[in-house]
């Protein structure tokens, strides 16, 4: 079994591998269980890196998925690169990056204290540095299995004015950041299934990877550029819980003679330590730029209330907003909170990153469909 990853590890967060940097002779062949597991050794060319096992279903035998490959410490990847997500273990592949603004308040410049402004920006400097993120595909044999660990296999967007949907969602598509990317190579011509793959990549084996953009996919890009666009990441850890934020604007629609402008947000909670915790209560302001205040409170998010343990210690969902300006923000001033429970009983809040809500300055009719 060493040198083998198994195929799902979803039950595995952001450090269920330690790098123990011992040789290797060769590459060795990334391997996949039949079903939900975890993985156990798996080395590469360079380093060996010791995976640990959690898990793993009864009587499922390991079957080779492809080689695993050293992860990039800088450059990025290329469309068509396969790989394992870090975090949630399904196969993806890459269709093309994003460079986003990270603003990150745990490693903010701190300057001299200062009043907080009307904004409600606080006291931390947050200067956004720049960090790659890759638009995917999920493999679909993988999606039930990262259902309860993660709500991202699909990306939603804005129906047309004269669609009586309000929203719709193309499924398995993701975004994943560079650091979540553990890429492997396969000889399997169709080594992803997903409807898109093949409509999207085409088979090269003279290049590397052997996966190389179709014009569908470019034109896709292109069509759907202003909704699929990731410019902004927010991050922020409390007490050992990592909370962060993607907006994305989805457009403006027109409702009783006023202006209803969308946008969509991708949150990941993820626990940095060994304690089991469990989400209890959201707690979000909304501030549009006309004035108005909205305060919302419920239990756990999305009707659920994840627990973050060593085992599975992150989180992810999206949601929607809307509002009757043109933009906004969100958690600005008092700060908007998540509530955690520990297993004593005690309760203690996690600041979620205030972040803005910005329309696009070139207003476009949302896509209807899938655009080629």
């Amino acid at each position: 079994m060493a040198g083998c990853v198994a195929r799902r590890a979803l039950t595995v967060g952001s450090r269920w591998w330690s790098r123990s940097l011992t040789g290797a002779r060769g590459p060795r062949p990334l391997c996949a269980a039949g079903g939900a597991g975890t993985f156990p050794p798996v080395a590469t060319t360079t380093t060996r890196r010791h995976l640990s096992s959690r898990n793993r279903p009864e009587g499922k035998v390991l079957e080779t998925v492809g080689v695993f490959e050293v992860p990039k410490q800088n450059g990025k990847y290329e469309t068509g690169q396969l790989f394992l997500h870090s975090v949630f273990g399904y196969r993806g592949v890459v269709l093309f990056p994003w460079q986003a603004r990270l603003y990150d308040r745990d490693v903010a410049s701190v300057a001299p204290e200062k009043a907080e402004n009307p904004a409600g920006h606080g006291s931390k400097e947050v200067k956004g540095k720049t960090h790659t993120y890759y638009q995917v595909l999920i493999d679909a044999r993988d999606c039930p299995h990262i259902s309860q660990r993660s709500q991202t296999e699909a990306v939603t967007f804005l129906a047309n004015h004269d669609d009586s949907r309000a929203l719709y969602a193309i499924p398995g598509l993701d975004y994943v950041s560079h650091e979540d990317v553990l890429p492997y190579t396969s000889t399997d011509q169709v080594p992803i299934q997903h409807e898109l793959f093949e409509r999207f990549l085409l088979y090269d084996q003279t290049k590397a990877p052997p996966f190389v953009a179709r014009e569908t996919l470019r034109a896709w890009q292109e069509k759907n550029h202003p909704w699929l666009e990731l410019s902004d990441v927010h991050r922020e850890t409390t007490e050992n819980i990592r909370v962060t934020v993607i907006p994305f604007y989805m457009g403006m629609r027109e409702a009783q003679n006023s202006h209803v402008y969308w946008w969509r947000y991708c949150i990941r909670l993820e626990n940095l330590d060994s304690d089991v915790v469990q989400l209890r209560e959201r707690h979000w302001r909304i501030f549009s730029l006309s004035g108005t205040l909205e305060t919302v409170r419920g239990r756990g998010v999305v009707g659920r209330e994840p627990v973050l343990s060593k085992e599975q210690p992150a989180f992810q969902y999206s949601s929607h907003v809307s509002l009757q300006a043109s933009s906004g923000h969100m958690c600005f001033s008092h700060r908007g909170t998540f509530r955690f429970e520990r297993p004593d009983g005690s309760h203690f809040d996690v600041r979620i990153p205030p972040f803005s809500l910005e329309s696009n300055k070139d207003e476009k009719t949302p896509p209807s469909g899938l655009h080629w």
